[in-house]
């Protein structure tokens, strides 16, 4: 990271940019409760707070009694961790979490099917996906970056994740080995670029500090300009982040680590 980068400015732009995340196994509505509970700082709100489709109405409940409902966006995941190649069985878990009030829904790309050379199969899951959302919440398509490896697959991820009417891309589930690097986030930044399209770009799975949120603020302005990076069309996808990013604004930066 460059030493001119200041810390403090890199806390507060980045922490309205956050997606803050609970996908354990054993979430409960009460840690989700508590989750929406984190998303009041001092310094402002993160995006959106990112859960499983059950627990969409909990979280709903959550945001307005914490006065937050309409500021914070609620995310859910489908197709979620495995990226099934079932396009109807995603659509359709995908047309439910909106039914149920996700105003955005992060689905896994079928990486597998494309790692086998099936690129129509991508296509017409992420298209098939745009059109469960109905127009009435964003589409993240979770890439699996980590997972895809090579350059050349995760540029054709981008591609086609972007031809289908993703409203986002995104890098990692948080569930593998690997999740966000900053070599795959280049290579996705540079295919929105590339597209024209107004697509936003998303890091998931190990950004848990300040000085991480920098490099990917970094990369992204450079590539395409500080006035692009906002809400709209950067995210984190975290769950330590937010309290690291907060410490930092405080100045008493802590160890809170977050995976996803």
């Amino acid at each position: 990271m460059p030493a001119s980068i200041n810390l403090t400015q890199a806390a507060r732009q980045a922490l309205p940019l956050v997606d803050l995340t609970s996908l354990n196994a054993t979430d409960t509505d009460a840690d989700i409760e508590s989750l929406c509970q984190q998303a009041k700082t001092p310094f402002g709100h993160p995006a959106a707070v990112c859960v499983y489709p059950q627990f969409i109405v909990t979280a709903r409940r959550a945001l307005t009694a914490h006065t937050l409902n309409g500021q914070v966006k609620i995310a859910s995941v489908t197709n979620f961790p495995d990226g099934g190649a079932d396009v109807m069985a995603a659509a359709r878990e995908t047309r439910e979490a909106v039914a149920s009030g996700a105003d955005e829904v992060d689905v896994v790309l079928p990486y597998r099917t494309l790692i086998d050379g099936d690129e129509d199969t991508c296509l017409e899951f992420v298209e098939m996906c745009q059109a469960a959302c109905g127009g009435q919440a964003l589409l993240k398509i979770i890439l699996e970056t980590g997972e895809l490896k090579e350059p050349a697959l995760i540029k054709r991820a981008s591609e086609i994740a972007i031809e289908g009417g993703a409203d986002f891309i995104k890098t990692s589930t948080g569930k593998v080995e690997v999740s966000a690097t900053l070599e795959a986030a280049e290579i996705m930044l540079n295919a929105i670029k590339d597209s024209g399209q107004d697509v936003g770009f998303k890091a998931s799975g190990g950004v848990r500090t300040t000085e991480d949120a920098a490099e990917y603020l970094a990369l992204a302005a450079d590539i395409m300009g500080p006035a692009w990076i906002s809400p709209k069309h950067f995210r984190f996808g975290a769950s330590g982040l937010l309290a690291n990013l907060a410490a930092t604004l405080t100045g008493n930066v802590g160890t809170a680590q977050g995976d996803y």
